[in-house]
């Protein structure tokens, strides 16, 4: 994998968290006026709507591709999609049950989980990974975490999340170096638009008033967060480590604080100033080169 390939995956990863990180803002306003099993069915279909054109306007700019390519890879979108709608559905239900700051954290927590699956699967990580995800941790704590750390529902649930994050990195990581990536992200996002279909016709009672009078965050999670971002993170996924990935993507839970500090008024302690900086030198700490690549 070329050097240039491997900086604009991961500028593509950091472009990705910082949607996702504006986005916690939007799902929790979203629970304002809908349930969460709406939320994620609805901007999960809305993201999987917009890669439709997408998909054919980049067959019409790159008239190269053969048959094989063009070829929807429904294997392994149906199995990312599984499990995004499992990790998004325990995420959106946490997120009414604790602060956006506590969830951003647990859900961060993933650039832990994702090493260690690795490493059951016999995949090696170096010590500079790992120094990288121990200054991560401690940066998002002092971000994120403001009182007592207990484990309530909404944290257990989050924490579930978290682990079935670092399962979608991975599942991704398997599939997406041999398949078109955006047509991928467009099959995960209708398999789980419709799986979290089922619990909102169950357990919800779903209009079009509230749908609508819920558009902005919806239009936020589904074009953006889903349509943009997750379609960001299966591209870039194939020319990138899944655990530098994991370190990249938890960049979130920075920008979730700070979009909170713009969009809802919350101010910035010095504590957590200083999670924001832990978090950045982890990330360039990610980035540094190998010995072996700069010999």
């Amino acid at each position: 994998m070329s050097a240039s390939n491997r900086l604009r995956a991961n500028l593509m990863l950091i472009t990705t968290a910082l949607i996702w990180g504006v986005a916690f803002v939007a799902q929790s306003v979203g629970m304002d006026y809908i349930g969460p099993f709406t939320f994620n069915c609805v901007r999960s279909l809305l993201g999987g709507l917009v890669l439709l054109p997408c998909i054919f306007l980049l067959d019409r700019l790159d008239g190269g591709k053969t048959a094989a390519q063009k070829k929807w890879p429904v294997l392994g979108g149906v199995c990312c999609g599984v499990v995004l709608a499992v990790a998004s559905s325990l995420q959106q239900i946490g997120i009414a049950h604790t602060s956006v700051g506590k969830a951003g954290f647990i859900t961060a927590l993933y650039i832990v989980i994702v090493p260690l699956l690795g490493l059951l699967g016999g995949k090696r990580v170096g010590g500079r990974i790992w120094a990288a995800v121990a200054l991560a941790v401690a940066g998002m704590y002092l971000l994120c975490i403001t009182e007592s750390f207990t484990i309530g529902l909404g944290d257990l649930l989050v924490l579930l999340c978290a682990f079935c994050f670092s399962i979608h990195i991975l599942v991704i990581d398997h599939f997406s170096p041999n398949v078109d990536g955006v047509r991928m992200s467009c099959i995960q996002f209708f398999t789980a638009g419709i799986l979290c279909g089922v619990p909102m016709l169950l357990f919800e009672s779903p209009n079009l008033t509230d749908i609508c009078a819920a558009w902005a965050p919806i239009a936020y999670a589904g074009i953006m967060s889903c349509g943009v971002a997750y379609t960001l993170q299966v591209v870039a996924q194939k020319h990138t480590d899944p655990t530098v990935a994991s370190l990249l993507l938890s960049l979130e839970s920075v920008i979730s604080v700070l979009a909170g500090w713009v969009l809802l008024g919350q101010a910035l302690s010095p504590r957590e100033l200083t999670g924001c900086a832990l978090s950045f030198c982890a990330i360039i700490l990610a980035q540094l080169p190998d010995r072996a690549s700069r010999a």
